[in-house]
């Protein structure tokens, strides 16, 4: 096997081929310091805790793991009704060397199989001994998938569980339910489960099973803030949102150890924001916080003890008298009953992390309270008159002592360091001197998925055709076919098929968590000893 860096908290394991991956996989379950492993179609994704295992110590012990053991148990079997009418039907069949028909017809008699999870929660990369089914994605992947649509990508097929952008090709969709949170697995193609596709031409839908498919969909009606107080009853301390942001998240430390179902981490976008501000009102520092993509308004119910960290702009508590006052960064203040605290749009960085004594207490998912914007998981994202109730756990007592932090403004320059590969060596020369000598700028078409950077000279690959799907990292620097580069931030997609030639190291995830669209970035390689 071949051992590659991919990042410096995570290693690349490439296998000869599918079989072994899992194989690999299972067998590497209990390794010290292996934090989560990604499988992908012929690698295993490594993560691990430097504190407790060097890289250069776990690739001898992974290279040393004995995988003479059984294949991938068999979990189960689901059936999943398709209709066969997608719009890259008659283009994948052409592709493959078959009229849409036969594709069809052999795709209902194949026996297929779920060899791993990744992309996004729910989504099983569903294997079959048929050699038919070996086709490229789209060479410009759509920006929006429909929840529910069947897809084949190289030997795969699959099922999109929720709308996300994706360049697979399209040739059914069913509405049957790939994730619920409330069932045992929640994915219904999780690893090892054998998968039947059924033809159906017509269905009939209950109202319930509606309902919850529009739900997963994001289409229906906007349920209750999750924590809010119940109507009626006596109110507690909360948090009201007068005016959101662009964007206005509940936050936490994350979810990571669901890599297993598809389920990234995620968690804040700045990690030391949120220790910085939940260290002020004295919570524990994963504490759940409040995470504001630019100027926003908040009431505080009842009395409290709130601080803002991360991006820095001015901030004014306003008491229902109308007297306001100027609040300090980073600096603990008391709140109460009427109070509003006004975040003006950033000078420098750009997302706010407002923390409360007591943390917010959102109801959590998969035991984090974070909002997953890809996956969909946790609280939806805030909108005006939601309520947020304020917890009663804050073990600490409170820190007046702000630290000062130097935040990039949009048009700064900001040098991040990384480390390169797994992928360094699909690209030209030029391309990795490029990389580290070029200034990138942080386009608006950057999100919590990730900051799309853009350069003059784009990335150029010694390496055609496409690469398989493997696991990727936060901080992940992904080269799509146009050579501009994606830089992953916490709610990216597991795995992917476009190469990574480098990533961030952990020290610099925060700050990339803080560009603004327009700020500049350099990348510097970190120097290994």
């Amino acid at each position: 096997m071949r051992i590659l860096t991919a990042s410096d908290h995570a290693l690349l394991v490439e296998a000869a081929d599918l079989d072994e991956a899992m194989r690999l996989n299972l067998a590497w379950d209990g390794v010290r310091g292996v934090v989560e492993r990604i499988p992908g179609a012929r690698t295993v994704l490594v993560r691990f805790d430097p504190l407790v295992v060097s890289a250069g110590d776990l690739a001898e012990a992974l290279a040393a793991t004995d995988i003479d053991i059984a294949h991938l148990p068999v979990t189960g079997e689901v059936t999943v009704p398709v209709r066969y009418d997608g719009e890259d039907l008659d283009e994948a069949a052409a592709l493959l060397g078959v009229s849409a028909s036969e594709l069809v017809n052999r795709h209902l008699g194949a026996d297929w199989k779920v060899a791993f999870s990744g992309f996004a929660p729910g989504f099983g990369y569903v294997v079959s001994s048929d050699p038919l089914f070996d086709v490229p994605r789209r060479s410009s992947p759509r920006t929006r998938v429909p929840a529910g649509s069947v897809a084949l990508a190289g030997q795969f097929t699959g099922v999109y569980p929720r709308e996300s952008p994706g360049g697979w090709q399209l040739i059914g969709r069913t509405d049957a339910l790939m994730w619920d949170i409330d069932r045992d697995p929640p994915a219904l193609l999780s690893p090892g489960t054998t998968v039947r596709f059924e033809r159906v031409r017509e269905q009939v839908v209950t109202s319930g099973d509606a309902d919850k498919r529009a739900d997963e969909r994001g289409v229906a009606d906007r349920p209750a803030v999750a924590g809010a107080p119940d109507p009626g009853s006596p109110m507690p301390a909360a948090v009201e949102i007068v005016r959101p942001s662009l964007q206005l998240l509940v936050q936490d430390a994350g979810r990571p150890g669901f890599a297993a179902l598809g389920v990234s981490a995620s968690g804040a976008a700045d990690r030391r924001a949120m220790r910085d501000a939940n260290r002020a009102v004295g919570n524990e520092t994963g504490a759940a916080v409040l995470e504001s993509v630019g100027g926003a308004v908040l009431r505080f119910r009842g009395a409290g003890v709130a601080a803002v960290a991360g991006a820095v702009g001015s901030l004014e508590l306003i008491d229902d008298g109308g007297v306001a006052r100027q609040i300090a960064h980073g600096v603990p203040f008391a709140t109460v009953d009427g109070d509003e605290l006004t975040l003006g749009h950033p000078a420098s960085g750009l997302r706010y992390v407002i923390a409360v004594r007591g943390g917010v207490a959102a109801e959590p998912a998969l035991d984090s309270r974070a909002s997953d914007t890809l996956a969909g998981l946790g609280p939806a994202a805030l909108a005006a008159g939601d309520v947020l109730r304020v917890g009663d756990r804050a073990p600490h007592p409170v820190e007046p002592d702000a630290m000062p932090r130097a935040l990039p403004a949009p048009g700064e320059l900001v040098e991040l360091e990384i480390t390169l590969g797994p992928r360094d060596d699909w690209f030209t020369a030029a391309a990795l001197a490029t990389l580290t000598t070029q200034e990138w700028t942080a386009t608006p078409r950057s999100d919590r998925v990730g900051i799309r950077l853009e350069g003059a000279v784009p990335l150029e690959r010694s390496v055609g055709g496409e690469l398989p799907s493997e696991g990727a990292v936060t901080g992940a620097i992904q080269v799509p076919p146009d050579g501009q580069p994606v830089l992953f931030l916490p709610d990216h997609p597991l795995t992917g098929g476009y190469p990574i030639i480098g990533a961030l190291t952990d020290r610099s995830l925060d700050l990339a968590g803080q560009l603004p669209p327009g700020a500049r970035v350099r990348f510097i390689v970190k120097e290994t000893s």
